[in-house]
């Protein structure tokens, strides 16, 4: 199977295409930034493909990040992913940002529970909790910190994600201590590969995985109407 893998959720710009038959990647490129995702991507993934020696047809699915994440680079990501998939008739599939981030940790048929954590700012964190194999511990949300830190009672945990050092800083020193803490500003897209060549199309569709509304909103003001007659 051949599977084109997207992450524009956080502070990344990252593709790569993974051939699951040979067990390995083909291509990958990840750029670091906080904005410019939209010009960064379709650029990128043309790279990406003839670094492979690809035609978008040859491939199986799409894979993307949907969330949670930036709201922007959200839509970037999502878009190119749908877009790229009608034409090329194949399925697009979406895995969640923790999952991604959690998948590293569980690769490494560990024990230890995995708490994925995404800083949601304003002292709140997105989160999930699964365990070593995988398995799902406490369902993804949106918390704060400390509420975040006490779902956790299943043991010294792995801290990964862009909000694993704000969950690091404000452990409770009589509590077991995590064993390891990994704040990476975004996932490894060779995981959302993976996550997205085991992942069901039908059940992970590739839409917005939102668990908060924006913390922008429009300005309150009177109707379009009025306000173009006045």
């Amino acid at each position: 199977m051949l599977i084109l893998a997207i992450d524009t959720a956080l502070e990344a710009c990252a593709a790569a295409v993974l051939d699951t038959d040979a067990g390995e990647l083909l291509a990958r490129e990840q750029l670091l930034m906080k904005r410019g995702h939209a010009e960064a991507l379709m650029p990128m993934i043309a790279r990406v493909m003839k670094s492979a020696d690809l035609a978008f047809t040859s491939l199986d699915r799409i894979a993307v990040t949907v969330g949670p994440g930036s709201f922007t680079g959200l839509r970037v990501g999502i878009s190119a992913a749908r877009g790229l998939a009608l034409a090329a008739k194949r399925p697009a599939v979406g895995l969640t940002t923790l999952s991604a981030y959690a998948a590293a940790i569980v690769g490494q048929n560990g024990t230890a529970p995995v708490i994925s954590a995404i800083d949601a700012r304003h002292d709140h964190v997105y989160f999930q909790i699964v365990a070593g194999d995988g398995s799902q511990l406490v369902r993804p949300g949106v918390a704060r910190i400390d509420e975040a830190i006490a779902a956790s009672q299943f043991g010294a945990p792995h801290l990964v994600g862009d909000g694993a050092r704000l969950l690091a800083d404000r452990w409770p020193k009589d509590a077991p201590q995590p064993v390891t803490v990994d704040a990476q500003p975004a996932p490894d897209i060779s995981w959302v590969a993976w996550l997205g060549a085991a992942a069901d199309p039908e059940t992970n569709p590739a839409r917005p995985f939102y668990l908060k509304a924006p913390d922008a909103k429009p300005t309150a003001g009177p109707p379009l109407a009025q306000a173009a007659s006045s």
